[in-house]
């Protein structure tokens, strides 16, 4: 079964017809096993999400692909997805389509695509239609692909398999995030395949329980503001995370600001540095 594939790095994965997973060299705390690359079609290949420039990666992705790639999508601009986009269109000449990259530390700057992506873009990759949904909120430029003669949702960042996304500002929004989880569940899923980890066979499930795990963090905010507001994001921070290893603080603070970003935006937090709820009015 295509969920209980082993992510193998720089081999192709088949996953479902038409459908492959290339794993790059590049695991961590944040890209787990690896940045996962997908690839579409069966004679003419798009290439989703080629990763991170590594000589080793692209000399063996090269070697496979043998002159059959047709073009490169991106699905984001962070570092980890996108910057051999570039590399690997200039050695085989073939157009690049993504997103336009924003101006944070976290964007390749030098992502310059030739087609700039649009929600609702739709493409035939070999015979498979992979249509492009704006998925704004791990990044404002995020998009997933659907393929619906599969029912797979490609999620990049979006949603990853065995780990917390980060919504980190100015670029990352949790209100946006939430939105789009929530716009995906009107998809009929069969399963996600994420940028980071394996397969996903229980996608409504999967993404239903983000979008509470977030709630519940959320609320978590919210009863901790009650209980010590006046108080900065620092001193919020340890109170909302008390069920998180003291070492993982700094990388949750990112998606304790986007809570309270979200908050703000809602009205229900004031916008000062130092914190507190808004009462409600009758």
């Amino acid at each position: 079964m295509h969920a209980l594939a082993p992510i193998t790095p720089m081999t192709a994965v088949s996953l479902f017809d038409g459908i492959a997973r290339w794993t790059a060299p590049n695991p961590g705390f944040m890209t787990g096993e690896g940045t996962n690359a997908y690839l579409i079609g069966r004679e003419r290949l798009t290439l989703i999400d080629p990763g991170p420039v590594l000589e080793e990666n692209l000399s063996a992705l090269l070697n496979f692909l043998d002159d059959r790639l047709e073009r490169i999508l991106v699905t984001h601009t962070h570092k980890d997805h996108c910057p051999m986009a570039m590399v690997l269109a200039d050695k085989t000449q073939v157009p690049v389509i993504g997103p336009l990259s924003p101006s944070t530390s976290e964007n390749d700057p030098n992502f310059i695509p030739d087609e700039v992506l649009v929600d609702r873009r739709e493409l035939d990759c070999d015979g498979i239609t992979v249509e492009a949904i704006h998925t704004p909120g791990h990044a404002s430029n995020h998009f997933c692909f659907w393929i619906a003669q599969h029912g797979v949702l490609l999620t990049g960042d979006h949603v990853m398999n065995g780990s917390t996304v980060v919504i980190a500002a100015p670029d990352g929004d949790m209100l946006d995030y939430l939105n789009s989880l929530r716009a995906m569940l009107t998809l009929p899923l069969q399963a996600i395949a994420p940028g980071h980890g394996a397969v996903i066979d229980n996608p409504k499930e999967n993404i239903a329980g983000i979008i509470a795990h977030r709630l519940q963090r959320e609320a978590k905010v919210i009863d901790a503001l009650l209980r010590c507001q006046p108080c900065t994001l620092d001193e919020l921070l340890p109170v909302v995370y008390d069920d998180v290893d003291p070492n993982l603080l700094p990388i949750a603070r990112y998606s304790l600001a986007a809570h309270v970003d979200k908050l703000k935006r809602e009205g229900r937090v004031n916008r000062s540095e130092v914190l507190a709820l808004i009462p409600e009015t009758a």
